[in-house]
């Protein structure tokens, strides 16, 4: 299918073929037909990179008459960045087109010159929902007499907290509009969106709902807490061609590890919430355009940032839901090209990877964190591929030759070759030389080789019980969550996790036993206190000792009795 064969008129097809747009993509092909044929509402369930701005934005500028110098459509965001790229999108798309006036409202500018851009008149406004709202209040926006409304990123709006002012802006609008929503999971709270404010939407899914790109791998490497920074610069080191974020969890963490990678030696950059709105420009614009390899940020902070081409997400911590995760990985994949998400975990942290295979249904390839022979290996075959490609412009050299090669006159061929690998490279053999194995999958096979040892560690954990469970909401990686943000510890041992319907039990190192009792003393959950204390386990209070090889005695004499 040809974007001739869509309906759209021929001065929209002409932006679009000068965007470089060749056939539309499977999402913009089916919501295009939607938009333009049924006018019905419409939920579509894509990831980021789909091609859904063009999807609704084609249409609506199709739809638009540029005679009627009023409001007709409203496309709401979560961030201001995405606010402004969507708006910069649709003007590309109506460049062709008679006169159609597009304007960005969001937060952190000047409300007096957006008031004054909508009273020039306006045909379609792109905004973030809380400007959006308070313009409304103001009545300086009046989306009374709309026809069409978009939710952009939805279950972004809703993580963020836009749900009562997306409320009220529905409430607002006509019931005679069309609304389309569109979002890359499939949360609860989106389908009473569709309940409450949609009218017998379709939908239209382009991959399965919940789900990761198809196009990505997910690998994960496991290692000790105390390595996690090691791990990173490693797997950097082995893809030296790098273009990708880092997840963290916290503000101070990104700023951190950010800060160690700069230090190291690489492009890299932090995108956190500290930053003011003009140093956060500056950080993104440098990652667009390349300057910077890897970008440190939260995922708050990398809302909004849409960015083509990146080879790599690695996600530094866990995030605390399976949601979160799938927008982290379809930040990469996209358009058709292949994209890896790498996440960094201690042993601890493997049943959180078997959920989030259970949510996306794709299943991870655990990998070893490459060694520093490996490493080596693999910057220097760049080097030498660079050294190979390199373009040679031999008017600029001529002059410089004869004095070069007089001066290396007497190296030999092969000892050329030494002095100028050794001059590239000596700092990534100095730094690799007798460096550790930081895998736990090969320090545990080793240890088992040890057979004659006769000395067995004992590892104890000690079982909480907490007053919250199923009914509540809490999963495994909630709780999680919870036991890293109240003792502010992020990698503490953590056990065997039962979560029943009224109530959950947990293990945590013993050494840590005293740190969760203080930490959850003021606890909250769901919107109540959570409670959390020691657990009765057997004949022992609490306290529960780990020895795969010791089997516990008793149970022949209990099989014996029974006979």
């Amino acid at each position: 299918m040809n974007f001739e064969d869509t309906g759209l008129k021929p001065e929209i097809i002409k932006g679009v073929r000068k965007l470089g747009f060749e056939a539309p993509m499977p999402i913009q092909e089916k919501v295009i037909a939607a938009m333009l044929n049924h006018r019905s509402d419409l939920v579509g369930i894509a990831q980021t990179g789909t091609g859904k701005t063009a999807a609704y934005g084609l249409p609506l500028v199709h739809l638009i008459e540029s005679g009627q110098k009023k409001v007709q459509a409203l496309i709401l965001t979560p961030t201001r960045e995405l606010c402004i790229q969507v708006a910069d999108d649709i003007t590309k798309y109506a460049r062709y087109s008679n006169a159609i006036e597009v304007l960005a409202l969001y937060g952190g500018a000047s409300i007096e010159n957006q008031i004054r851009g909508l009273k020039k008149g306006v045909h379609l406004v792109v905004g973030t929902p809380g400007r959006l709202r308070d313009l409304i209040k103001r009545k300086k926006l009046t989306i009374k007499s709309i026809n069409t409304i978009v939710l952009d990123e939805a279950d972004e709006m809703l993580s963020m907290g836009f749900k009562e002012d997306l409320n009220a802006i529905l409430a607002e609008a006509p019931d005679s509009r069309q609304t389309l929503l569109f979002s890359a999971t499939m949360p609860r709270e989106i389908a009473e969106i569709a309940d409450n404010y949609m009218n017998d939407p379709i939908e239209i899914a382009v991959g399965r709902r919940n789900v990761g790109a198809e196009t990505v791998d997910h690998v994960y490497y496991m290692v000790n807490a105390s390595d996690r920074y090691n791990a990173l610069k490693r797997i950097a080191d082995v893809n030296p061609d790098i273009y990708g974020i880092v997840f963290c969890r916290t503000r101070k963490e990104t700023q951190e590890v950010a800060d160690k990678l700069i230090g190291d030696g690489y492009n890299a950059d932090a995108l956190h919430g500290d930053l003011s709105q003009s140093q956060r420009d500056h950080v993104m614009n440098r990652f667009r355009i390349k300057n910077l390899q890897m970008l440190v940020a939260t995922d708050v902070a990398a809302r909004g940032l849409d960015v083509d081409d990146l080879t790599h997400i690695i996600n530094y911590n866990l995030p605390d839901g399976s949601e979160t995760y799938i927008h982290r990985s379809g930040r990469t994949g996209r358009a058709g090209k292949k994209g890896v998400c790498i996440t960094i975990i201690h042993s601890r942290e493997k049943g959180k990877i078997k959920m989030i295979e259970k949510k996306i249904r794709k299943t991870f390839e655990q990998k070893l964190i490459p060694s520093g022979t490996e490493i080596c290996e693999k910057q220097l075959f760049r080097l030498i591929d660079k050294m190979e490609t390199v373009a040679v412009d031999e008017k600029q050299i001529e002059p410089f030759l004869p004095v070069i090669y007089k001066k290396l006159s007497w190296l030999s061929r092969e000892e050329l070759i030494k002095h100028f690998v050794s001059l590239e490279f000596n700092h990534f053999l100095d730094f690799y030389k007798d460096a550790p194995d930081l895998n736990i999958l090969q320090k545990a096979k080793k240890s088992k080789k040890k057979k004659k040892s006769k000395t067995t560690h004992n590892q104890e954990f000690s079982r909480f019980f907490i007053n919250s469970g199923s009914q509540d909401g809490l999963e495994p990686a909630y709780l999680i969550g919870l036991i890293n943000e109240n003792t502010k510890k992020r990698d503490i041992e953590i056990g065997k996790i039962e979560i029943m319907k009224k109530f959950a039990f947990f293990e945590v190192d013993s050494d840590y036993a005293d740190r969760i009792i203080k930490g959850f003393e003021n606890a909250e959950y769901a919107g109540r206190r959570v409670v959390v204390e020691l657990a009765q386990q057997k004949k022992e209070f609490g306290v529960i000792k780990r020895n795969p090889k010791k089997k516990k005695p008793g149970k022949k004499n209990k099989k014996s009795k029974k006979k």
